[in-house]
């Protein structure tokens, strides 16, 4: 049985549907031929992720997620830690103009699918990635 887990950093977060979630994340790896030993998602202030990018990545500027691969082979079954600040989230949605919750949901596949592979550094990519967003969406009914 795959664990997937939600945590809190520096906010009070109250994620709803967790079931739902687990489940739709577990179908996406499954379409990708993976397995789950353990997805942790973070969910945090700009400021704790800011922390997070200084000290592990040597970056020195706001994100609104960072995807940690635990594993020494991507062969293995995942092994992860999801940071993402919802501060950074919803001022993605508000200047987007989309629902927050459409955006929370896309920036969390948006880190399982970098596990699975898919990268987002040229246009090429970055295009990819949205269509694999997109199709991961689709399937995601709450």
């Amino acid at each position: 049985m795959s664990k997937i887990n939600f945590f809190q950093e520096e906010i009070s977060f109250p994620l709803s549907h967790k079931r739902i979630l687990k489940s739709w994340i577990s179908q996406v790896v499954e379409q990708h031929d993976q397995i789950i030993d353990s997805i942790n998602f973070i969910y945090c202030s700009d400021n704790y992720l800011l922390k997070v990018n200084q000290q592990y990545l040597d970056h020195d500027y706001y994100t609104d997620i960072i995807t940690f691969d635990n594993r020494e082979d991507d062969s293995a079954p995942i092994d992860s830690d999801i940071f993402i600040s919802i501060d950074r989230v919803k001022d993605n949605a508000k200047r987007l103009k989309i629902p927050y919750k459409h955006e929370l949901h896309r920036v969390m596949i948006h880190g399982i699918l970098h596990l699975l592979g898919k990268q987002d550094k040229t246009e090429a990519q970055k295009t990819e990635m949205r269509k694999s967003e997109e199709a991961s969406l689709s399937l995601l009914h709450i």
